[in-house]
């Protein structure tokens, strides 16, 4: 039976011009086969027409692989993109500098500076790197307008600062790494007997209270610590180094003993005798003890009768270490390591406490995960 219907405009003949034109022309596109198709037979065709011939000769288009799989890539490589993408995001390192918190030491405070269900407006600036830019300042000692540029803006920097010193979260993070660290040592959490013991420092032409020791021919202030027997900070006062050192530590002893009332013995040098530390006893109910050097002239030591010559010839010179007592002036050492803390640069006594706070923490979290 004859088949009826409009005659195919491509011929068998036809289907050899193809291949010869996809031969000579192999990257030619559609459009300009059917120019050349048109132009060896004088025949216009319709590009559908002429792509279901080359299909019905075998004839087909192959495109190249991929530049990454040419090059040896899997399939599934991405492609390489251009523009701000995730790997040119500042990462936060876990010691971005000498003096910042590493990961161990950060999970011991984070909840005191990152509380959960928080109100406001979601932060801006990590509080890690707000902790991190202010013990950067505390151990190296330069000014707020000196920070890194890798740190937020400094004056952001030292409101969130001095906000966070006026909650008292540096002596909270001290407290609780002081706890931890009793604990570690087989002490109790709170201390029986605490150690009182002043420095006077040097203080810049910022202003603030100063005045002059005359004692240790310095002009500045007084730091008055009272630690514990591990010669842990357990209270701060800043004050005028013109005071007495009865007198600075007045205020001092007065806070760590509101604050931790299991202190029930109380050792300090000569300088704190007398009616001081009766008055101490009656106000606070803790046994002052007075250590003197043994080569205090004025007070002197007992002897039996005929034993007046026997008095060691190295207790009159030299450096001694005294019981009890040498435990506060390693703290003061521990805290001069802390740049910021050698010379006063604040106006306000609140400030350099928080100061000291801050530095004590930061040796007692790298004692923790160390």
């Amino acid at each position: 039976m004859k088949r009826s219907g409009r005659p195919a405009k491509i011929t068998a003949g036809d289907l050899e011009i193809l291949k010869e034109l996809t031969a000579e022309k192999p990257t030619a596109t559609l459009e300009e086969l059917v120019k050349a198709f048109q132009e060896r037979t004088s025949r216009c065709v319709h590009g559908a027409t002429l792509r279901k011939a080359l299909t019905a000769a075998g004839i087909q288009r192959i495109k190249p692989a991929k530049r990454s799989a040419a090059i040896g890539k899997t399939a599934d490589a991405k492609l390489k993109r251009y523009g701000y993408q995730e790997r040119h995001r500042q990462p936060v390192q876990d010691e971005r500098y000498a003096s910042s918190l590493t990961d161990a030491e950060w999970a011991l405070v984070q909840d005191l500076f990152e509380p959960e269900g928080g109100r406001g407006v979601p932060e801006k600036v990590s509080r890690r790197t707000m902790v991190d830019a202010c013990c950067y300042v505390v151990r190296t000692g330069c000014a707020w307008r000196l920070l890194p540029k890798d740190f937020p803006h400094w004056d952001n920097v030292y409101k969130t600062f001095r906000r966070w010193s006026a909650q008292g979260r540096f002596e909270a993070m001290h407290d609780r790494l002081r706890q931890m660290w009793r604990v570690r040592e087989g002490r109790e959490e709170e201390p029986s007997a605490a150690v009182l013991d002043a420095q006077s420092t040097r203080s810049s032409p910022q202003g603030g209270p100063s005045g002059y020791d005359a004692g240790k021919k310095v002009k500045g202030r007084k730091r008055n610590l009272v630690v514990d027997t591990l010669g842990l900070v357990l209270a701060i006062s800043v004050c005028a180094a013109s005071l007495q050192d009865r007198d600075a530590g007045t205020e001092a002893i007065a806070r760590a003993a509101a604050k931790y009332p299991t202190v029930q013995r109380l050792f300090v040098d000569s300088a704190y005798a007398g009616q001081w530390a009766a008055t101490v006893q009656q106000q606070h109910g803790v046994t002052v003890e007075v250590v003197r050097h043994p080569a205090n002239r004025n007070v002197g030591r007992w002897a039996q009768a005929g034993q007046h010559d026997l008095f060691p010839e190295t207790l009159t010179t030299g450096f001694t270490v005294l019981p009890k007592r040498w435990v506060v002036e390693r703290t003061h050492a521990w805290n001069e390591r802390a740049r910021r803390l050698i010379m006063h640069h604040d106006r306000l006594t609140d400030v350099s406490e928080a100061w000291v706070w801050l530095a004590e923490a930061r040796i007692l979290a790298s004692r923790l995960t160390g």
